[in-house]
């Protein structure tokens, strides 16, 4: 290294140097700080200074690990970092490039909650028989949260826009600090004393462990758990976890979440209602548009032409029934001539004038008998000779 430092080092060497000094040197570091001028970049890189009471350093934290953290960052934020010690040649100046990044005294944190968790779990808090069903249609909601808070903001949003109709009774609860554990707890008594709702919402938005404390307090969760009314937690974001969720009858991952579940049934109920509209509307318009089909038929053009038809149709049947009724008359007529004519000549074939015709004479008494036998003519009497042509007296003579 000595016969290094004796060559003329060009800046960029030097700089070289150092920063493989630095990176080999020093790695797998764990520092603790507090935060300030913390500057996330559009890109998702966080650049920011980790200080304490003597010193300062910068700090990089890339956009390929900035997922680890589950809090977000901001000034004054007490911290303990794992990284390495980077060096910025364009500047010259070092920094830590930060890997992962908890709250300061986090550990202690969790040990923390997982004692909790064991003792209610044992005191039977979180017991699986203790769950209530949520009423699917629920007619006021009560919502246990800060009323300046933005999570209040958003239920009152989701359920404004999901179910107007519903009743939401705002609990005012503060959810951070030393009264926040009490101050909610009583809020679930009280609501449970009066009966003032069909389910309870208790939530509140995201913050660092610390902040989210009260809601893992033994106060909330035995008032969670004893509640008659049934509960829906929605505290913090969807990486939060406190032991409230374990006692609620259900836990939603964010406040909009626990509206959206409470309100979930009449999304349902009104998603089938406009199906059912949809239907109706479908069958009227098939029904209007059939109707409306069926009634131009009736229009005076088509009414016109309709009858027209119908008259030429029967005009058509009539003069064809009138020329067969014609036909067959004139055909029954000369039917009956020829019976006529045949009788005629029969009845005439018949007649005594026909016989007298031929020179036969009708011999008669005076009074008009037919005389048919000469037994009946005795000499002397007279009787009447009918000729074709008229008749004569005569007197009966002898035998011949």
């Amino acid at each position: 290294m000595a016969e290094l430092f004796e060559t003329n080092l060009t800046v960029s060497e030097l700089t070289s140097l150092i920063k493989r000094t630095l990176e080999e040197g020093f790695y797998g570091l764990s520092v603790s700080g507090e935060i300030s001028n913390f500057r996330p970049s559009s890109t998702g890189h966080w650049f920011f200074t980790l200080k304490d009471e003597g010193a300062s350093i910068s700090a990089v934290m890339f956009k390929s690990s900035t997922w680890r953290v589950d809090f977000p960052p901001k000034d004054g934020d007490r911290v303990t970092v794992t990284g390495s010690l980077d060096l910025y040649a364009a500047r010259g100046t070092y920094q830590i490039k930060v890997d992962t990044m908890i709250l300061a005294g986090y550990g202690e944190i969790l040990a923390e909650l997982e004692r909790r968790k064991r003792l209610f779990a044992q005191a039977g808090y979180f017991a699986q028989e203790r769950k209530r069903p949520i009423p699917p249609y629920p007619k006021r909601v009560g919502v246990v949260t800060s009323p300046t808070g933005a999570a209040l903001q958003d239920i009152l949003n989701v359920l404004g826009r999901r179910c107007p109709s519903v009743d939401v009774l705002v609990l005012p609860a503060v959810v951070q600090g030393e009264e926040a554990a009490e101050s909610v707890a009583q809020r679930i008594i009280q609501a449970n004393e009066l009966m003032l709702c069909d389910v309870l919402i208790v939530s509140r938005g995201g913050g660092s462990g610390e902040d989210l404390l009260p809601f893992s307090s033994e106060a909330v969760v035995k008032a969670v758990a004893e509640s008659a009314i049934p509960v829906v937690s929605g505290v913090g974001h969807e990486i939060d976890t406190t032991l409230v969720d374990y006692a609620a009858d259900l836990r939603a991952p964010t406040p909009s979440a626990a509206a959206e579940l409470v309100s979930h049934a009449y999304v349902s109920l009104h998603e089938r209602l406009q199906g059912f509209a949809s239907l109706l509307e479908q069958r009227m318009a098939s029904r209007l548009s059939l109707a409306e089909a069926q009634l131009l038929r009736f229009d005076r053009e088509s009414l016109t032409h309709r009858i027209k038809t119908v008259i030429d149709s029967r005009e058509f049947l009539l003069a064809n029934a009138s020329n067969a009724m014609t036909t067959a008359t004139s055909q029954l007529l000369a039917s009956d001539e020829r019976r006529l004519s045949v009788v005629r000549e029969r009845l005439h074939a018949l007649s005594p004038l026909a016989i007298l015709s031929r020179g036969y004479t009708v011999v008669q008494t005076p009074d008009g008998k037919i005389i048919a036998s000469k037994e009946d003519a005795t000499p002397g009497s007279e009787v009447a000779l009918r000729f074709i042509d008229g008749s004569r007296r005569a007197t009966v003579e002898e035998d011949l």
